[in-house]
């Protein structure tokens, strides 16, 4: 058998249709910085060695034309969709009070039978957000 696979994930996307407010939201209250974006169509941030892809879905939920520079693919989901953020203990506690002040509500936030903790929270398009230790996952 073939012993090729994946090594990691190289982006996420994600949808929300007003990409100002994900662009306000994400740079001001997670210190993201923008690293692309197409005003209307999406916005692309760096996150440690991925990326995080926020497309608008009515914007990029067709084909390309014929003639598109680059012929990706059409990219679209209804509904909000999940990103978990990796945090040790220590940065979870500053997650928390960080958005905290800044009027972010936390939905849940818990330790995992098996080790590990998250804390849930939503972006302004319904995404739902986490912080979580890598050891849910029995990572490190």
């Amino acid at each position: 058998m073939d012993e090729l696979k994946p090594r990691g994930i190289l982006e996420t996307i994600i949808y929300a249709e007003d990409l100002e407010a994900i662009e306000a939201f994400y740079c001001e209250v997670l210190g993201f910085q923008v690293f692309s974006k197409q005003p209307g169509r999406q916005i692309f941030f760096r996150c440690g060695g991925q990326m995080l892809l926020v497309f608008n879905p009515k914007a990029t939920g067709f084909p390309p034309p014929a003639d598109a520079r680059l012929p990706v693919p059409a990219h679209g989901a209804a509904g909000p969709g999940h990103v978990c953020f990796r945090a040790d203990s220590e940065e979870l506690a500053g997650w928390r009070k960080r958005l905290e002040s800044q009027g972010v509500g936390i939905e849940a936030d818990f330790e995992w039978p098996q080790g590990g903790r998250s804390i849930y929270f939503r972006d302004p398009a319904g995404n739902c957000l986490e912080f979580a230790e890598p050891r849910i996952w029995g990572l490190e």
